[in-house]
């Protein structure tokens, strides 16, 4: 497999069939699904692949349970149709969880409300069964008495615990992997794909949008792409760009939801949780030996590059899980990482982000702007990125007028997902590997294209030494480097391995790995350094905003 770097001659060369702008998830998929349909495709994103909103959530892929109360059954039928696409194509990456909903107080009406909202979410995914792999498939809801749940989970211990309901739907065990794997299968569909190029202005011409002038941040250089058609999916900033684009205001609006999560030690025995929480809730989300607490939704007004986690943000939401989970007990001290990401969502002129839907708009600007060859995608979610970006195609197909090949991504499985039965995969790959700090690990990372990286640490075993606790490999940075366009030390700790993923590496970490990767990318002694020490602000609540 050659190297995949960014083919900056080609970017400025061609006339594409389709310029995306943005690459996190939405982009991604539109992306890779246009590019397994035959059309010619750029795809840029200012800064890496997944290093917004598309990484820093909640790690689901999930129906929706909470919507039902705003009966968007749509939705909720959606999400658990593309839920079920996931367990199939990313086996590795995408994996049945199972939660429980404890009952604290509330008599029978609120058991019977969660009962019969469980038996129509079960409903809605009808399919849930329909996979090959048996490890993969997703069982219905039952109800479990306060002695069972308390068996099952010690920290729901409360004196008016009534019971728990227990359900299933699916983590991600790193989605900044899964999106670029998106980005990775459009590449070897033959799109062109560039991380850290910004799209600066539009091209257009007598009212026709014919691609986008693009800043290399890397070097400083400016060129132009061009594309018979352009689709903006740049998340949260989707509409500042159109702003700057249309000249003016965007009658385009989006709001910003703003959710932190707290990475702290392991709350539960594997179950994750779903507690009810002052008109809203929260998870308890076992991930990695810790637990995942998250989120907050609240509107966000700032800056979206400038969104980060404030101290008054953790002792909030500790003091609000120390209150509904009184056993946790939880100190600042125990708070290993933290994060915060924004969600784009369709301002429907609410201001309740909570309550807002997370439905998905595409916007024809030649219908609303009278601008042709130009669209947006605005709000939408995780799980249904996917079958967002066939409708796009969709609509960019019948706009360039072109034959198209049928979309396939409900099908296809993504690179590392080439495997029949997920855990009959992960026992060889350990038992073959049983030298390794946690193969298990680096088979969930890159499923089937694990085998690159054991490569490299059989050609040179001094790769197969970890970095850290988190089981990560030097191999895995030059891997990065050489084959996963990773540009930044940034882009490796963060988004191609799980260095980062756990909080502070430590400085030997973070400096074994900047020499790995400087090694491929031809980093000077003070160029390393730099980008060591740019690393700090990731691992610190510098932001006193926001």
């Amino acid at each position: 497999m050659p190297d995949m770097r960014r083919d900056l001659d080609r970017l400025s060369r061609d006339t594409f069939d389709l310029l995306v702008v943005g690459g996190g998830i939405t982009g991604a998929c539109i992306a890779r699904d246009a590019a397994l349909r035959g059309l010619s495709v750029a795809l840029i994103e200012k800064n890496d692949f997944a290093h917004a909103t598309s990484a820093h959530n909640s790690k689901l892929i999930h129906g929706g349970l909470r919507y039902l109360r705003n009966l968007d059954l749509s939705l909720v039928r959606e999400s658990l149709r593309e839920r079920r696409i996931w367990l199939r194509t990313a086996p590795h990456l995408v994996s049945p969880l199972a939660f429980l909903v404890p009952v604290y107080g509330g008599g029978l009406r609120t058991r019977a409300s969660l009962a019969a909202g469980l038996s129509l979410y079960d409903l809605l995914a009808f399919d849930r069964g329909r996979l090959a792999d048996p490890a993969q498939r997703l069982g219905g809801h039952r109800w479990l008495g306060a002695k069972e749940a308390l068996a099952r989970e010690p920290g729901l211990e409360r004196p008016d615990l009534q019971g728990a309901f227990l359900y299933h739907d699916a983590q991600m065990y790193a989605p900044e992997r899964l999106a670029w794997e998106c980005v990775l299968d459009a590449d070897r569909n033959g799109a062109a794909t560039a991380n850290h190029l910004e799209a600066t202005t539009l091209l257009v011409r007598e009212g026709s949008v014919e691609g986008a002038t693009v800043c290399d941040a890397m070097e400083g250089a400016r060129f132009d792409v061009r594309a018979r058609l352009t689709i903006l999916a740049a998340g949260p900033w989707v509409d500042i760009f159109l702003a700057h684009a249309l000249g003016g205001a965007s009658r385009h609006k989006l709001l910003r939801s703003k959710g932190i999560h707290l990475v702290v030690p392991p709350l539960t025995r594997g179950d994750a949780l779903t507690v009810a929480a002052r008109h809203s809730h929260f998870f308890v989300l076992p991930w990695r030996g810790f637990s995942i607490l998250g989120t907050t939704d609240t509107a966000f007004g700032g800056a979206p590059d400038q969104v980060g986690v404030t101290e008054d943000d953790i002792g909030q939401f500790l003091a609000l899980v120390n209150a509904h989970l009184p056993v946790t007990r939880l100190e600042r001290d125990d708070v290993r990482y933290f994060y915060a990401g924004l969600r784009p969502l369709v301002d429907d002129g609410g201001d309740n982000t909570y309550d807002t839907s997370r439905r998905a708009e595409l916007i024809d600007h030649q219908k609303s702007d009278g601008i042709d060859g130009f669209v947006s995608v605005i709000g939408g979610k995780w799980t249904t990125s996917r079958s967002l970006a066939e409708r796009t195609v969709g609509l960019a197909v019948d706009k360039l007028s072109v034959r198209a090949r049928p979309c396939t991504t409900a099908h296809a499985k993504l690179p590392g997902g080439q495997m029949e039965q997920i855990g009959a995969f992960m026992a060889e790959t350990r038992t073959r590997n049983a030298g390794l700090a946690d193969a298990g690990h680096l088979a969930r990372l890159y499923g089937t294209r694990i085998e690159q990286i054991l490569a490299l640490t059989r050609s040179r075993p001094e790769l197969a030494e970890s970095l850290g606790s988190t089981g990560d490999v030097g191999a895995q940075f030059v891997f990065a480097a050489r084959e996963e366009m990773a540009l930044t030390l940034e882009d490796a700790v963060m988004r191609r391995t799980g260095l980062g993923q756990l909080g502070d590496p430590g400085r030997k970490a973070l400096e074994s790995a900047a020499t790995l990767m400087g090694a491929v990318l031809g980093w000077s002694e003070g160029r390393k350094h730099a980008q060591v020490e740019s690393l700090g602000p990731l691992f610190k609540t510098v932001r006193t905003q926001g």
